[in-house]
């Protein structure tokens, strides 16, 4: 669909910018940011989650529930505090 709008000068800019940037077309880079402004997945396009940390995870707590070793954890820390 072909339509006219006005983009202020600001928001032309950070098109323009992010064109440059990722070598994409203007109106791709348009199109994107509307999909992304209203929600939806932009096509052809897979978010990536990057690990904190790069060490592997500790082998004994693997599989573990979380809350339950931190309880763990605390109750042995009250002990040790307990028989000071």
């Amino acid at each position: 669909m072909r339509t006219t709008v006005t983009i202020d000068p600001d928001t032309e800019h950070l098109l323009r910018e992010e064109a440059s940037r990722t070598g994409n077309s203007f109106k791709e880079v348009l199109n994107q940011a509307i999909r992304r402004a209203l929600g939806r997945q932009v096509p052809g396009q897979d978010f990536r989650i990057e690990p904190l940390f790069v060490a592997p995870f500790p082998a004994e707590i693997a599989g573990r529930n979380m809350n339950r070793l931190a309880d763990e954890l605390d109750d042995e820390e009250t002990l040790r505090e307990l028989a000071r």
